[in-house]
């Protein structure tokens, strides 16, 4: 008998619509699995799901299925051309937008029996500071929160971070500047955002790339493609990639800060035989 391989699991939010995040969650996917990596990506999106669109593929089912007990979530997961495992959310059914904490944490208990070894589950959030989110968020060991260079988007991640750092005393925020003009203005952005979180939350948040923009990503999704299939030779693809490296090269995580985790099993034991 051997242990089931250790997951990491790594939550994507924003604190608004329209920074790119489900863009960014289906791209760093598609850049870890074409390192050779097995991922998951959780679309928890509940009530306007599209990452399906960003990885061409489709769903029948969703987890709408699953919390109306017709399907387990097993039954759910398509695996998309680039070999990234989708569990589809639902998109255009209203009452998936505000679901109970209760249901949340049920989604996050289910991923334990799965019987797939995945190295990354990525939890591509709604925007803002819904419930459910935070339940999702919670349940994670990173926390990425996309951001753009736009008054409202940093208004509202330091608004996202707030609650994650002063009301649910979460740890491990990185910060993702997306669609920038380069990666010295990204760095720049941190720095700025840092400081203030710094000063008025007493939390430094965490660095590892930026997205610079690119016109190509864009065109990528109009295709039903990640960019790193579209035009691999791009500065996003590149960007990507940066991004999906820095990732595996962070020092692995044995414990949580919030409540009920992903995989909870996985967390605490290595693939070792038995």
């Amino acid at each position: 008998m051997q242990a089931k391989r250790k997951t990491e699991v790594i939550g994507i939010a924003s604190g608004k619509g329209g920074v790119g995040k489900t863009t960014l969650s289906a791209n760093l996917a598609v850049a870890l699995s074409m390192m050779g990596k097995s991922v998951m990506l959780l679309d928890a999106d509940l009530g306007l799901a599209n990452a399906q669109i960003a990885l061409g593929c489709q769903a029948r089912y969703n987890l709408s299925h699953v919390i109306a007990g017709e399907k387990s979530l097993q039954e759910i997961i398509v695996t998309s051309r680039q070999g990234v495992m989708l569990v589809p959310g639902a998109s255009g059914v209203q009452h998936m937008a505000a679901i109970s904490p209760a249901i949340t944490a049920g989604i996050v208990q289910a991923f334990s029996e799965l019987d797939c070894e995945v190295d990354y589950l990525i939890v591509d959030t709604a925007a803002g500071i819904a419930p459910s989110v935070l339940g999702f968020m919670e349940a994670c060991q990173r926390r990425f929160v996309v951001v753009r260079d736009e008054p409202s988007s940093i208004a509202d991640a330091y608004g996202i971070i707030k609650v994650m750092t002063r009301d649910l005393e979460l740890d491990e925020i990185y910060l993702i500047p997306n669609m920038v003009d380069s990666q010295a203005a990204g760095a720049q952005l941190f720095r700025r955002i840092n400081d203030v979180c710094d000063r008025f939350l007493g939390k430094s948040l965490q660095y590892l790339t930026s997205i610079e923009a690119d016109e190509l990503v864009l065109a990528a999704l109009k295709k039903y493609q990640s960019v790193l299939e579209f035009a691999p030779g791009s500065s996003g693809s590149r960007d990507f990639r940066r991004l999906a490296d820095a990732l595996t090269n962070l020092p692995s995580i044995d414990h949580a800060s919030g409540g009920l985790q992903f995989f909870m099993e996985r967390m605490v034991q290595q693939k070792t035989p038995a």
